[in-house]
């Protein structure tokens, strides 16, 4: 079976040319259809351009944001200091875990340095890092890096939607105006015989297609990521309880 794959990939290939190419094909389709139709069409064909570049990047991203997130937490848990934590995983960039970290880690510091160097102030006004001034600066942290996170990681889905969404609206636009030239012309000519007709409604229907072939990869990924985001976001979001409770347990 396997040793016919390339027998196979060859015939789609070029059947798919031959289609194209051949008379009455998708080419000669998208040369006879009028300006408009033809603006509609390049201008989906730029969203199905721009949607797969999307689809690659974010793929790329969410999977080495993945990766890395694995890699951290085994250093994280395995690791007792946060000093050497910090310094092992200073590669690791597209991290959210490690921002989330990196930004906590940062806060503590503060916090310790805080309390470190103003115990008889904090004493006198009856406050005390220790009583969950502390703890609330480090959370308010994290909950700002999580925030930046999610932002960085939905960049770019907004356009997947609004694709999926517009997408087959602007190629049923196309074709109702195709239609309607078609029919024009076939008042013009004075005939309304399927020679006349079909030509006409084949090149207005391209649209269509071509508005489904960029909005169908476009929901496809859309809900893909946005699942992929869901998983990230309560890892972030596990991994954020988990540090406050190290901070309040063994720091704070």
């Amino acid at each position: 079976m396997a040793q016919n794959y390339p027998t196979l990939i060859s015939l789609i290939i070029s059947s798919a040319i031959s289609g194209v190419s051949q008379p009455g094909g998708v080419g000669e389709l998208v040369v006879r259809a009028g300006p408009v139709v033809k603006f509609v069409l390049l201008f989906l064909f730029v969203l199905s351009v721009a949607t797969w570049a999307i689809i690659l990047f974010k793929y790329l991203q969410l999977r080495l944001a993945r990766t890395r997130s694995q890699t951290f937490s085994r250093i994280f848990w395995e690791k007792k200091r946060l000093e050497l934590i910090m310094e092992e995983t200073q590669n690791l960039s597209g991290c959210p875990l490690r921002a989330l970290f990196q930004s906590g880690f940062s806060e503590l510091t503060k916090v310790q340095k805080t309390k470190s160097r103003r115990p008889e102030a904090e004493s006198e006004a009856g406050f005390s890092a220790s009583e969950g001034g502390g703890i609330e600066n480090i959370e308010r942290a994290l909950r700002r890096a999580l925030t930046s996170e999610t932002s960085r990681l939905e960049s770019y889905l907004t356009f997947l939607a609004t694709t999926a969404s517009a997408a087959p609206f602007i190629g049923l636009f196309g074709t109702v105006w195709g239609i309607m030239d078609t029919f024009q012309g076939i008042g013009r000519a004075g005939s309304a015989s399927l020679a006349v007709v079909a030509p006409g409604i084949s090149e207005a229907l391209i649209a269509t297609a071509f508005g489904l072939a960029a909005a169908i990869p476009a929901v496809l990924a859309y809900n893909f990521f946005v699942n992929q985001l869901r998983n990230l976001s309560n890892q972030m979001e596990g991994f954020s309880q988990d540090f406050l409770n190290i901070c309040q347990r063994h720091f704070i």
